[in-house]
């Protein structure tokens, strides 16, 4: 009797990828939390009176912060699957030979 019985995949809801509006909400909080960052150091850098390696460490968040943000804005989700490229297949021409143009 269990040999007519496979064992099946059990996918569970939590092993689930985030629906797409999820990670972009996700990574766009991320963003603006990043860009706020940038803009205190910003602020600090100009307006505050600190030491000069204070002040360098602040010039250099704002400088740097927007790349770590912007890279980590275009981030796809962890858990999705790289994207695929279908190939043609190695015998294909480049033109089918039942779409070939009238006269040639």
């Amino acid at each position: 009797m269990r040999g007519w019985r496979r064992s099946k995949d059990v996918h569970r809801v939590t092993d689930a990828r985030p629906s797409l509006s999820a990670d972009i909400n996700r990574r766009e909080k991320i963003y603006l939390i990043q860009m706020g960052i940038r803009t205190i150091c910003l602020i600090l850098a100009v307006v505050v009176p600190v030491p000069w390696p204070y002040r360098l460490l602040f010039i250099a968040g704002a400088i740097f912060l927007p790349y770590i943000a912007v890279i980590g804005a275009n981030e796809r989700g962890r858990d999705a699957p790289p994207p695929t490229f279908s190939s043609p297949a190695p015998d294909q021409d480049e033109i089918p030979h039942h779409r070939r143009e009238i006269g040639s």
